[in-house]
Order: C-alpha cells, then sequence, then structure tokens
C-alpha cells in the first residue's frame, strides 16, 4: 500500500507540474496572454472536467468558455477543442508512463532502455487514440503493459485508485486543449486579411 501512495503521488506530482508550471509558462511566452488570468477565466472548464472525467462530457463547457470568455473565434474553438478533446491527452500519457513503471517495478520486470522507450512512444500513441471518457485509457494502457512484458493483470493494483488520477490527468487534458486553442488564435490570422 506504501508503494501504491508514493505511486499516487508522483503521478499527481508530475500532473501538478504540468498544469501549474508547464501551461502557465506555455500561455505566457507562447500564447503571449496572462497565464493567471487565463487560468481563471477557466477555473469552470477544470471543475467541469475533475467532476466528469470525460473530456467529451466537458467539451460543450470548453467551448463555451472557449469563445466568451477568452474571446477565440467560434472557428478556432469550433476546430481546434473538439479535436483536443479527442487528441490532445497530456495527462493521459503521463498517466500511463508511469504507471507502467510502477507496476514493472511491483512485477520485478527489468525494462531496458529500448522497452522504455517504447513505454514513452506507445504512452503518447495510445493517449491519441484514448476515448474520452471516464478510465477510457485503461483498455490500451493493457497493452502497453503487455508489449513490453508486464502481467496485464496488474492493472488491477491501480484500479482502486484510478478514479482520483483520471479526475486530475482529464482536467490536465481539457486545459491543455485551450492552451493549444489559446495558441493557435494567436497565431492564426483574422478571416479576410493577408
Amino acid at each position: 500500500l506504501f508503494q501504491l501512495l508514493k505511486y499516487v503521488v508522483i503521478v499527481l506530482t508530475g500532473l501538478a507540474i504540468f498544469q501549474f508550471g508547464a501551461y502557465p509558462l506555455i500561455v505566457k511566452w507562447v500564447a503571449r496572454r496572462n497565464p493567471w488570468e487565463f487560468m481563471r477565466k477557466i477555473r469552470i472548464v477544470m471543475v467541469t472536467a475533475f467532476s466528469t472525467s470525460s473530456s467529451n462530457a466537458t467539451l460543450p463547457t470548453t467551448m463555451r468558455v472557449g469563445e466568451y470568455d477568452l474571446g477565440m473565434p467560434k472557428e478556432i474553438a469550433g476546430f481546434v477543442l473538439p479535436l483536443g478533446a479527442t487528441m490532445n491527452m497530456n495527462g493521459t500519457a503521463l498517466f500511463e508512463g508511469a504507471t507502467v513503471l510502477f507496476l514493472a517495478q511491483v512485477f520485478g520486470v527489468q525494462l531496458t532502455l529500448g522497452a522504455q522507450l517504447i513505454v514513452v512512444l506507445m504512452s503518447v500513441v495510445t493517449a491519441i487514440g484514448t476515448a474520452g471518457v471516464p478510465s477510457g485509457s485503461i483498455p490500451l494502457l493493457m497493452m502497453v503493459l503487455a508489449m513490453v512484458g508486464v502481467p496485464m493483470e496488474g492493472i488491477a493494483i491501480i484500479l482502486g485508485v484510478d478514479r482520483i488520477l483520471d479526475m486530475c490527468r482529464t482536467t490536465l487534458n481539457v486545459t491543455g486543449d485551450l492552451v493549444t486553442a489559446t495558441i493557435v488564435q494567436r497565431f492564426e490570422k483574422p478571416a479576410g486579411r493577408s
């Protein structure tokens, strides 16, 4: 149980660093917006994502906040945000990588450098194909476990704590969608201008 607690703390710490460290820096330096104002305006999206654990269920709120609170053109919000709800799963990729490494340690499976690179690559690739529903990454995570020789049944060890991790990684995912849309908004030229 202590090892499981350490795993949860590590995943939550990684998600928090991304949510409150990396994203604000990206918003400030790439999107050229005030990161604290940005986070204040999207707080309802973060709360909705946290409570539903679903990028798809949060999408209407994300689009409304993008258009009305962040001032995105409808064309950008309507294209980038639904695409992000399907493909932009940073939190899921982080979770999958950490979970595979944790379960490999639990079962005493030594992962070579090549196997670790496969874990990184497959975590990113499977995160793109993950359904935006609660625990949608679990079946794909089992596939990654099998690819590197970690027993798939080990997934049962983390199912008890998956809900809180799912809530947090979904919050990171939808925040990433809005950050991406804000960046696209900055670099997109208004219609009718060259």
